[in-house]
């Protein structure tokens, strides 16, 4: 495990907190809401820093920033995340695109919001990582695509775990 002082100085690379809410301790011990963003849907994951383990929880399925802004709120009152984790979509280059801008207001929105830190986590390959799990697990082609955002999410967070550990 990272020691406190690494773990800031990686987070605040890619954290997004305008209230200098972020407390490396308690997040640490927290559950973690993921969040893979789309302009359709937004695939949710769920985790916990202790055992480092991800899960798909759902995937809110609407365009309408109210309804999501909603689902999202009723999630963080169920769930009590001490972060907020969202994939930040870049091109294989590294390099942003359209659907990186619109990630990043998604995020900056979430942290004004929610009042939480929110880590942003490359996720290229994510999509394809969980299309690829799902066809392991017998889901394919159409049958996937209610699932395919949260498992993305599912594997944004994983990553997210796994870096810190190191």
């Amino acid at each position: 495990m990272m020691l406190d002082t690494e773990i800031n100085a990686t987070a605040t690379q890619l954290l997004i907190d305008n209230e200098n809410v972020y407390d490396a301790h308690a997040v640490l011990k927290s559950t973690v809401l993921c969040f893979d963003f789309g302009e359709q849907r937004i695939g949710v994951a769920v985790g916990e820093h202790m055992l480092a383990s991800a899960n798909p929880l759902t995937t809110i399925n609407s365009e309408s920033n109210d309804v999501r802004f909603e689902i999202i709120g009723k999630l963080i009152n169920e769930w009590q995340p001490k972060l907020l984790v969202v994939g930040l979509p870049l091109n294989v280059d590294g390099s942003a695109h359209n659907t990186t801008q619109l990630c990043k207001k998604f995020a900056r929105r979430l942290n004004g919001r929610f009042n939480l830190p929110v880590m942003l986590v490359d996720e290229r390959y994510s999509s394809i990582e969980a299309s690829e799990k799902l066809n392991e697990a017998g889901i394919k082609g159409r049958a996937q695509k209610e699932m395919l955002d949260q498992v993305a999410a599912q594997g944004i967070l994983q990553s997210y775990f796994n870096r810190i550990q190191t």
